[in-house]
């Protein structure tokens, strides 16, 4: 063991037993460390849960890649485009596609005797994923939907059930204007609610076959394909790989695809999520730095309370640097116990959370009624690693102060 971290460790012990070190010095430090690390990993594990939550919604309701119609507009009184079982295998063997499903919409409105309701109906075929609406799903169930036959259920939002004052069970008529209105009375076999209300006030879920039938689509005409990637870090990638394999292909009507992703489709979304990584960074920022400047000002006491213990050391033959060395390693021991009270406080802060959702939030604002976390080893890591680095970054400069300390001015603090 070496001279410096020798007396930085004798130091330490004599900090936390209250000996010739101030006590409160080293808990300014101590806490402005803990409150800054715990302050830092709350934030990531929020804002992180919360864009994770969010992306997870948009994509279960439009999956990560939408193939459609080259022509379609940005509605959904789509134009068809061929998607039959040999378009599906094609898709499916990308290695990085995880799963491939059609589905068709329809724009309409939801009319009961006291109220009516605009409305999208999407129709979906028997390989469609339930996992998502069967996450959400609050009443009743969410049946095998067809694309050979018309069963007349339809799953329907909890925010659209209590607008429009219906229950499980209940049948609704719906009306769709093409050249003339057609009217389908469907059954309510399924609520869902994902708190998302831009979609849970728009779509009801049904047989492909009926929307097919409603769109007067020939067979193997359907609004597009969603497909599920594997890896989602790789989207851009994958996207731009299935366009430019689609590129210039025609299905047997003369129509062309186009490839697009979640995060194209819902610009708006991802654009405003990409700015709560700016708040991540300011908070980051912010947070090292009342954790370094609670450092330095702890650390200037206590050089300024060793004074004498400075110049016998030099006295004695050490030089500047070997005794700034053991306020730097007394420095990270303060660190290093201030750090473990702040991961002690955020891991709290994140199960408690995760556990019990003690923290609520209103759905209507923020898509979800309880505050999101998300907890990523990773970034935990990241987060302690840099904040001691910085820390110990910051001391450097008020560390030099040893340097004006001579040995015969040091008396008069004896």
């Amino acid at each position: 063991m070496t001279l410096s971290l020798f007396l930085a460790r004798r130091i330490y012990r004599d900090s936390d037993a209250g000996k010739q070190v101030s006590r409160p010095a080293v808990l300014i430090a101590l806490i402005g460390v803990a409150i800054g690390l715990a302050v830092m990993i709350i934030t990531v594990s929020v804002i992180v849960g919360f864009k994770n939550e969010v992306r997870g919604k948009v994509i279960g309701f439009g999956a990560d890649i939408q193939i459609t119609n080259s022509d379609a507009a940005r509605s959904y009184e789509t134009r068809p485009v061929v998607v039959n079982d040999s378009v599906i295998s094609v898709l499916s063997e990308y290695p990085e596609v995880k799963h491939v499903q059609r589905y068709s919409t329809k724009p309409g409105m939801v009319k009961t005797a006291e109220d009516f309701q605009g409305m999208v109906l999407k129709g979906i075929g028997p390989e469609f994923d339930p996992a998502f609406f069967r996450e959400h799903l609050v009443e009743g169930e969410l049946p095998q939907f067809s694309d050979t036959a018309s069963s007349n259920r339809v799953v329907i939002s909890k925010a659209l059930a209590t607008k429009l004052r219906l229950k499980l069970g209940d049948k609704i008529d719906t009306y769709y204007i093409q050249d003339d209105i057609r009217a389908r009375r469907l059954q309510i076999v399924g609520i869902y609610q994902t708190n998302f209300s831009e979609y849970d006030n728009l779509f009801l879920l049904t047989d492909l076959y009926l929307v097919n039938r409603l769109n007067n689509w020939e067979p193997g005409q359907v609004s597009g394909a969603e497909l599920q990637v594997r890896d989602y870090d790789r989207l851009e990638e994958i996207t731009y790989q299935i366009a430019a394999d689609l590129n210039g292909i025609e299905d047997k009507y003369g129509e062309d695809y186009c490839v697009r992703n979640v995060e194209e489709l819902n610009s708006q979304i991802f654009s405003w999520l990409s700015i709560l990584d700016v708040n991540i960074w300011v908070i980051l920022i912010l947070m090292t730095g009342v954790a370094g400047f609670t450092m330095v000002s702890g650390l200037l006491i206590i050089i300024i309370e060793r004074t004498s213990m400075i110049g016998i050391l030099k006295s004695l033959g050490a030089n500047n640097t070997t005794i700034r060395k053991v306020f730097l390693w007394l420095s990270v021991f303060l660190i290093g116990k201030g750090m473990l009270w702040g991961n002690a406080i955020g891991l709290a802060f994140y199960f408690l959370q995760k556990w019990f959702g003690i923290f609520k939030l209103d759905p209507e604002t923020y898509y979800m009624d309880t505050v999101p976390v998300s907890f990523s080893i990773l970034l935990f890591l990241l987060l302690n690693i840099g904040t001691l680095l910085a820390s110990v970054f910051m001391l450097l400069g008020p560390s030099f102060l040893i340097t004006r300390i001579h040995p015969a001015n040091s008396m008069r603090y004896e």
